[in-house]
């Protein structure tokens, strides 16, 4: 059951919640638009871009994407360098993005619960077994960069 319980799991459940609520909110609640289609559309594509641009830094480290197997190396180069979570940001990007082109301003809502959830289901954990294995390298690396930003 471990193997269901990954970002990528709750990012979809988040998504159809997403979804719902823009099909079920009263279209006065919506805020279409072009303004907010292309804004949606960065915030996806931007997400995007962050995940591939990890999932590319960890494949050149030889190191595991996969949350709950130990990290055979510390990424902290590429996009590491501004983020420690740079995939979990652009999972929470896409949610937001999609979120907005949906039209499901309300389901806005969900992307903080994301975070938190994340946080304490994965980042906690991972930076755990991170800082054990690494120690000094994990404490330099987290005095330079951010979480999240």
């Amino acid at each position: 059951m471990k193997w269901i319980d990954i970002p990528p799991v709750w990012l979809l459940f988040a998504l159809m919640v997403t979804w719902w609520i823009g099909q079920l909110q009263p279209m006065g609640w919506a805020i279409g638009g072009a303004a907010t289609d292309l804004l949606g559309g960065l915030l996806v594509g931007g997400g995007l871009v962050l995940i591939l641009l990890a999932a590319v830094e960890m494949r050149k480290q030889h190191t595991t994407i996969v949350p709950h197997m130990e990290a055979d190396h510390l990424v902290s180069s590429g996009i590491f360098k501004r983020s420690r979570n740079p995939i979990y940001l652009g999972d929470t990007l896409v949610l937001a993005g999609l979120a907005l082109r949906w039209e499901a301003p309300i389901a806005l809502l969900l992307v903080p619960l994301f975070m938190f959830t994340i946080t304490q289901r994965f980042i906690v954990p991972e930076e755990n077994r991170l800082r054990v294995k690494f120690r000094a390298e994990f404490a330099r690396y987290c005095q330079k960069t951010r979480r999240w930003v």
